[in-house]
């Protein structure tokens, strides 16, 4: 009777996997319909390579991107798309092979995003999070192993993660492409606005409001959407707030590394010219001529290139869209490593440190070499260093917050000081740029142990940095159960999370380095 008993509960137990799965066998989104896989626990539901644009080649190439071509029967979904074009990915610096893309495939032809899901029906409508890689522009792409979305979702999140155009593809003005886009015949989808430059954060709106229309079909909340990014992608995370194209998009946004509150941006004017002048180089003297040309030619004449003031996507600089109260409304969690200074060539001396100080700061510079001090040719090289870290990282996200701040919003901030573990030539990086995505998602698993051999103090801090995160994602709080009060921040206390060797709230302890360091940016 035992045996029939266990048998009969068994079986049932099986049809509720078959149960909680079917829902997903297919899935129909824009386009036609679609199957994925299950991961190894059979818990969550993986959807790799779905197309939300038609593939941006030929006569598509610098164009906004174009409804997704549909198919018929049923599209295996079962490995990432193509990542953008860009340069072989080698490891350098601190960046070792799963903190990049596979060396293959990679096309123009890369406008896909990923989903996972451990929901059991399309009706639960839990939150989503949207990912934004990094790679300066340039570089990147969601294939990279420690964006996978699978530790997230077993948080009770849905992880979308989308490609978008990167370097010359992505952005690129040109007059031809700045008339062409004034007088559109694509419809709807590509409307009359006279600007060209900024394709990739183009992408990136499609690919959220790909979200917003087919989310619900994976058990997401569409009204429930955070939007995350590290480094180029939080810059990009940055205009996602900025743009008047996203509004409605999303609610909360997490921004790692990255912001431009005090760099300046090209306007559309200085993009054409930069494009007129890659024109030259290729010897193309029209556009046709241009988006003839084979991309690795493209690739290998042209400069790296970002997002402009364009009049359209961004129809003002990102802090006068700020100042205005432009941007959209959301609930902020941002902040910065402690060892992601960039070393540019060798490192000044103490002496010729002080007298560059002395040129660029004039009444200042007594106030800076106190911040960032140059006794000895040691200290002056670690205050280059981080010199580089404030000015390219810590004021933008440390400005974001402040202005956030002021103007009621809840913000988080935190700074991540984890010396990340490694051997030989990746000894010496600390708390790297970059260092904190596998933490701050759950994904230590695909880190190299040979090469970085992590301690249960890793362990640990992954936990708790990533219940923090999907806490936020969930409900635009980090705290929760179990976990260190993380306080919200605020202009008059500056209290940030510290996420390393200890996780705790102090008090940030270099703003007023920060306040002169954006200070001096701004007047330049």
């Amino acid at each position: 009777m035992k045996t029939v008993l266990s048998l009969f509960l068994l079986s049932l137990l099986g049809a509720a996997a078959f149960t909680s799965t079917k829902d997903f066998d297919t899935v129909k989104v824009e386009g036609g319909l679609i199957s994925g896989t299950l991961n190894q626990d059979g818990d969550v539901h993986i959807f790799r390579g779905i197309p939300f644009a038609a593939p941006p080649v030929g006569d598509l190439r610098w164009k906004a991107p174009q409804p997704v071509t549909s198919w018929t029967g049923v599209r295996k979904c079962d490995a990432f798309g193509p990542s953008p074009v860009q340069g072989t990915p080698n490891p350098f610096g601190p960046w070792s092979a799963e903190f990049l893309i596979p060396k293959a495939p990679i096309s123009e032809d890369c406008l896909y995003l990923n989903v996972w899901s451990g929901a059991k029906s399309a009706s639960e409508k839990r939150p989503v999070l949207v990912w934004i890689y990094g790679g300066g522009f340039s570089s990147g792409g969601t294939a990279c192993p420690i964006y996978d979305g699978e530790a997230t979702a077993k948080k009770g999140i849905v992880f979308v993660s989308i490609n978008y155009r990167v370097g010359p593809f992505g952005f690129f003005a040109h007059p031809e492409l700045t008339k062409e886009s004034g007088a559109s015949t694509l419809g709807e989808s590509t409307p009359s606005h006279k600007a060209s430059g900024n394709y990739g954060l183009m992408d990136q709106v499609a690919g959220l409001q790909w979200v917003k229309k087919n989310i619900a079909q994976f058990g997401g909340d569409p009204a429930n959407v955070t939007i995350a990014g590290q480094s180029a992608g939080s810059m990009s995370v940055n205009c996602m707030v900025a743009t008047p194209l996203a509004k409605g998009l999303f609610k909360k946004a997490i921004a790692e590394s990255g912001a431009s509150f005090a760099n300046s941006q090209p306007t559309l004017q200085q993009g054409e010219e930069a494009g007129l002048k890659m024109a030259q180089a290729l010897g193309a003297s029209s556009l046709a001529e241009l988006r003839a040309k084979p991309a690795d030619e493209i690739l290998k004449k042209a400069q790296g290139r970002g997002p402009i003031i364009d009049g359209y996507v961004l129809p003002e600089s990102i802090p006068a869209i700020f100042a205005a109260g432009k941007e959209n409304d959301v609930t902020l969690l941002t902040g910065w490593n402690e060892d992601e200074g960039m070393s540019f060539g060798p490192k000044k001396s103490a002496e010729e440190y002080r007298k560059q100080i002395q040129q660029q700061y004039g009444a200042n510079a007594d106030q800076f070499l106190k911040y960032y001090p140059a006794s000895t040719d040691a200290e002056a090289a670690a205050s280059q260093v981080k010199i580089s870290r404030d000015m390219i990282f810590g004021a933008q996200n440390y400005t974001w917050a402040n202005i956030a701040s002021r103007k009621g919003k809840p913000v988080y901030v935190y700074r991540f000081t984890r010396k990340v573990p490694a051997m030989g030539e990746y000894a010496h990086y600390g708390a790297f740029h970059t260092g904190e995505v596998a933490y701050a998602y759950d994904n230590l698993k695909f880190i190299d142990h040979k090469l970085r051999p992590l301690e249960p103090t890793d362990t640990e801090l992954a936990r708790t940095m990533s219940a923090y995160f999907a806490n936020f994602i969930k409900t635009g709080n980090p705290n929760g159960k179990g976990l260190s009060q993380w306080p919200a921040y605020s202009v008059k206390d500056k209290q940030i999370m510290v996420l390393g060797d200890k996780t705790a709230a102090q008090p940030l302890p270099d703003g007023p380095a920060l306040d002169l360091m954006f200070l001096s940016m701004s007047k330049r």
